[in-house]
């Protein structure tokens, strides 16, 4: 119980710092050959291994401007391989507040030692496609910020 109160606060602060655009929290919990996967068809599939891609990955999602929220983090398991599970939303509204894109998830890692050495995403992938369309037809594109692929 104590373990997933921790983890939930964990979790909850580095949200609040990708909300904000700052990756590094959450890639300060990754092992350096973490193995992390997105399924699906749109462009964030993913299946990498390295922190570095996963970077990559976040830095292209912190640039959209997504928005996250934990609902629920439960942690079991000895500190040599706990498990942790996280189900919480994501979504993006347009400046004046309309909602455009918001998808429930649950990503299930496995962490040695306190460092997250694998984990997957799940989530409706039709409405990362449809999220993907959105981005391409309405967002700028700019050198300094990764485009939609």
């Amino acid at each position: 119980m104590m373990r997933s109160w921790l983890a939930k606060k964990v979790i909850t602060r580095n949200l609040r710092a990708l909300n904000q655009g700052d990756v590094r929290p959450t890639l300060r919990m990754d092992a350096p050959d973490v193995h992390f996967r997105f399924p699906g068809t749109s462009s964030w599939a993913a299946d990498v291994v390295g922190r570095d891609k996963v970077e990559e990955w976040l830095t292209r999602m912190v640039a959209t401007g997504l928005q996250h929220e934990a609902h629920d983090v439960v942690a079991s398991g000895p500190p040599w391989r706990m498990t942790m599970v996280l189900r919480g939303t994501d979504r993006f509204e347009e400046q004046d507040g309309t909602l455009v894109y918001e998808n429930r998830y649950v990503i299930w890692a496995l962490t040695r030692w306190g460092l997250i050495g694998d984990y997957e995403v799940y989530e409706d992938t039709e409405r990362s496609v449809a999220f993907d369309a959105y981005l391409a037809g309405a967002l700028p594109r700019s050198d300094d910020a990764p485009a939609a692929r």
